[in-house]
């Protein structure tokens, strides 16, 4: 006979953590396909959210003990709101109910598993197989940014920071030094003592100084005190700084009137999912927006973002602009330089030439990775001189985009893990 047990507790908190992490690696490849089919039209804004991913049912069925369909059998229910205690429920006749899985003309076949991811979840799945090429590691420090750390016991402190163990350490090696001379004496006296008092009579003045002296070495153990404010020893603590590491990152955009909002849309796309990518191997990050039309300015993020302008291009006063606010701001020695580019191509003829000039000498040697993205498909001059600092720049890379379904997988190539020899 089978039996059911049913657990009432009441679920704790995390009770489930254990469980959820198992289903998760044991259905890791399932999951992985899951994301990517669920990235493709969804949108950046959407990565702060959870997200519900659906797995085959089939995927994730296990093998279980059941009853058969023929045979009689005894079974005790917990019973609900139409039986009591002591009802009999008469045995169910004819088939056994309708099947998920079954033909239908209406309804639905058998559903998907479906459950939910957390943000972190969603984007550990989406960045783990991608990196950041050519990441160094500099031995940045970060002002504000101080530990207090362990730094051995002193003699005295605040009463708070007391060691019990060290201080009752202490004291047992102070009673040791100082008692087992005295410990050594006593034993000797005794065994004097003992002498003697085989023939009493004839010792009687030598066996009262003894007893005094035995008397007196006794006392002066005992007057060894347990815990002495010489024993006490406190934490000692020290404030260090922590090395973290720190990275820059430029977004700088096209916002002439030949970008178009459909095109602006794509570029902040990439924007923002190259941050959120750094926040993955940075624990302290700047974002610096750059908008150029004839003229570059920095600006918040709001305006960067939401804010329309018109008129002719010039992309060199964008890259001047970097230029001057890494010489003042961001020194390399301190900082990883990343850089992200925008725009859809346009450029004064006479300017892109000087953008290249730019790029090679005064900002590729001095960031870690710099990627430009076209939002539009025609090859104009812009796109033909950036394309000569390939070659001789590994850490610069270029790609098209000119859908909203394109952003993920340019991004994924441009990032993706380097087979290292």
């Amino acid at each position: 006979m089978l039996h059911q047990i049913i657990d009432r507790r009441l679920a704790g908190k995390n009770k489930s953590i254990a469980n959820r992490e198992r289903f998760l690696r044991r259905f890791r490849g399932h999951i992985q396909r899951s994301v990517a089919d669920a990235i493709r039209d969804r949108s950046i804004t959407d990565l702060e959210k959870s997200k519900s991913i659906s797995i085959p049912r089939k995927d994730v069925s296990e093998p279980f003990f059941h009853h058969g369909k023929d045979g009689r059998r005894e079974a005790v229910h917990p019973g609900n709101q139409d039986y009591l205690q002591g009802d009999r429920i008469p045995r169910q006749s004819g088939g056994e109910g309708g099947g998920g899985s079954a033909a239908s003309n209406e309804g639905e076949g058998e559903d998907d598993f479906t459950f939910e991811l957390t943000r972190e979840e969603f984007m550990q799945y989406f960045f783990e197989d991608l990196e950041l090429p050519r990441l160094v590691e500099n031995n940045l420090m970060t002002i504000p940014n101080w530990k207090n750390m362990r730094a051995g016991y002193s003699v005295d402190g605040a009463p708070n920071n007391i060691d019990i163990v060290r201080s009752l350490r202490s004291s047992l090696g102070r009673r040791i030094a100082l008692g087992a001379p005295l410990q050594n004496k006593l034993d000797e006296l005794e065994r004097q003592l003992e002498e003697l008092n085989r023939n009493p009579n004839e010792h009687l003045h030598e066996i009262k100084l003894l007893e005094e002296e035995i008397h007196h070495v006794r006392s002066r153990i005992w007057r060894i005190p347990f815990i002495d404010p010489f024993d006490l020893r406190y934490v000692n603590r020290v404030r260090l700084p922590q090395p973290t590491s720190r990275a820059v990152m430029f977004c700088v955009m096209d916002v002439s009137g030949s970008m178009d909002e459909q095109r602006k849309d794509l570029a902040k796309r990439f924007f923002i999912l190259l941050y959120l990518f750094l926040t993955r191997n940075y624990e302290h990050i700047e974002v610096v927006f750059i908008r150029h039309h004839t003229r570059a300015d920095e600006v918040d993020e709001e305006t960067f973002f939401h804010s329309q302008e018109s008129g002719g291009t010039v992309v060199s006063s964008a890259l001047e602009l970097m230029q001057d606010i890494i010489a003042k701001r961001y020194s390399p020695s301190e900082w990883n330089i990343y850089g992200a580019q925008a725009s859809d191509g346009d450029n004064w003829n006479d300017d892109s030439p000087k953008c290249h000039e730019i790029l090679e000498n005064a900002i590729l040697p001095l960031t870690r990775y710099f990627a430009y993205i076209q939002v539009a498909e025609p090859e104009q001059n812009l796109w033909t001189e950036y394309l000569q600092l390939i070659d001789s720049h590994p850490h610069f890379a270029m790609k098209k985009v000119q859908s909203a379904a394109e952003i993920y997988p340019v991004f994924r190539e441009l990032f993706e893990k380097q087979v290292h020899a």
